[in-house]
């Protein structure tokens, strides 16, 4: 990839899509601004540099609709207070309005469009409509890891038609963190995956199979491998169409020396709810109808050992149930191990970035992606087309 810091931007347009997708009360109040504090170093850089500045992102799933409440006014504030500079808003993010702002911009200004997805034509894709946002800029600038798994018209199909494209600050470090982990990892390399099903990340743990030393798997997707060596889980959630795929992905970590670790104990419950009676098993105690919604104590202890000698960790999906306190720890015992390991440690975006803070190790790992589906497409073995795009 190009870098921003390989183009002159001095006095040119410079559109660069962000990702300020943001957690909103309802009161239209952003709760959690870390994707905005993400993009800050590429935005002071721009300023000193002199460029003329157009921030472009989408907000939530308006279906090509104008929703208020969908609006990317509130982040031109809270990015205006982050800066301690004002940030321009305009209602729109194509058109004769836009274009007259950009236009007006001095160096070292900053607009922030409106909304992408009020049209349809950005996650189509569209031509006409990429063309449109290319007009607006000199230089094209993704700094959007986050979505940078998805063809839509500001994340690939606009570096066609851009005089020049590169890539941002934050699109640089979470590529260079990932294939520093995966592609060129200090040994021994230990994957943890966690969540609720092994279909969400089969594709990752076949292509993972590949590189690691050891696999640690959690979380209700262990179920599924639990009942594929003939465990009888009870009411735990199971992927039945998937047995026999996750009886052949032990059968490959044994076949490639890959020590592959699944939960011997576990916590059960009678019932998916915080107030529910719950009592640690072994994973062949379960009580009947009952279901699992936490690693064990002795798994917790177990994965924790598995992952003290590890050169590099790669950790995607939580352990349990790690929003209600009484299934968060076995999470917690993992996360405290990665933290306290010397090892580099990535973790992935959404619900594995929410459970590393919930346990308090936010600043204690390597590196937090900002893009779970975008982490996720990676461990698969795929290009990005984000990425892609720019090259």
């Amino acid at each position: 990839m190009k870098s921003v810091k390989d183009i002159d931007v001095a006095s040119r347009k410079v559109f660069v899509r962000v990702d300020y997708n943001l957690p909103m009360d309802d009161n239209l109040n952003i709760t959690d601004d870390n994707r905005i504090v993400a993009t800050l170093p590429l935005i002071k850089y721009l300023i000193g540099q002199r460029a003329k500045i157009i921030l472009a992102s989408h907000m939530g799933r308006p279906k090509g609709k104008k929703d208020p409440k969908l609006s990317l006014e509130p982040a031109a504030r809270r990015l205006s207070d982050l800066l301690n500079q004002n940030v321009l808003f305009v209602k729109d993010c194509i058109g004769p309005e836009v274009e007259a702002r950009v236009d007006a911009l001095a160096e070292g200004q900053i607009l922030l469009l409106e909304n992408l997805r009020f049209y349809n034509e950005e996650k189509s894709n569209d031509e006409g409509f990429a063309r449109k946002l290319a007009q607006l800029c000199d230089v094209y600038v993704n700094n959007a890891f986050a979505v940078s798994h998805r063809e839509q018209a500001s994340v690939t199909r606009i570096a066609g038609f851009a005089k020049e494209s590169a890539a941002g600050f934050l699109l640089e470090k979470e590529v260079n963190s990932y294939y520093d982990s995966v592609q060129n990892p200090k040994k021994p390399l230990v994957a943890v995956i966690g969540g609720a099903k092994v279909s969400s990340k089969l594709a990752a743990l076949e292509n993972m199979l590949r590189v690691v030393d050891k696999m640690i798997i959690g979380g209700a997707m262990a179920n599924t491998f639990l009942k594929s060596r003939g465990i009888d889980t009870k009411g735990s959630m199971i992927e039945d169409d998937l047995l026999d795929t996750a009886a052949a992905i032990v059968k490959e970590a044994a076949e490639k020396g890959v020590e592959l670790l699944l939960p011997m104990d576990l916590v059960a419950a009678e019932r998916f709810d915080m107030d529910a009676r719950f009592q640690m098993v072994d994973v062949e105690s379960i009580p009947e109808d009952w279901m699992a919604l936490d690693i064990g104590p002795k798994t917790a202890e177990h994965f924790a050992n598995a992952i003290a000698d590890a050169g590099t960790i790669v950790w995607n999906g939580p352990m349990g149930v790690f929003e209600m306190d009484n299934f968060m720890a076995g999470t917690m015992k993992v996360a405290q191990a990665i933290a306290d390991s010397a090892a580099f440690s990535i973790v992935g975006g959404g619900d594995t970035g929410l459970a590393a803070k919930k346990c308090g190790v936010s600043d204690r790992v390597s590196y937090i992606s900002t893009g779970g589906g975008a982490f996720l497409h990676l461990m698969e073995g795929k290009e990005l087309p984000g990425v892609t795009a720019l090259e």
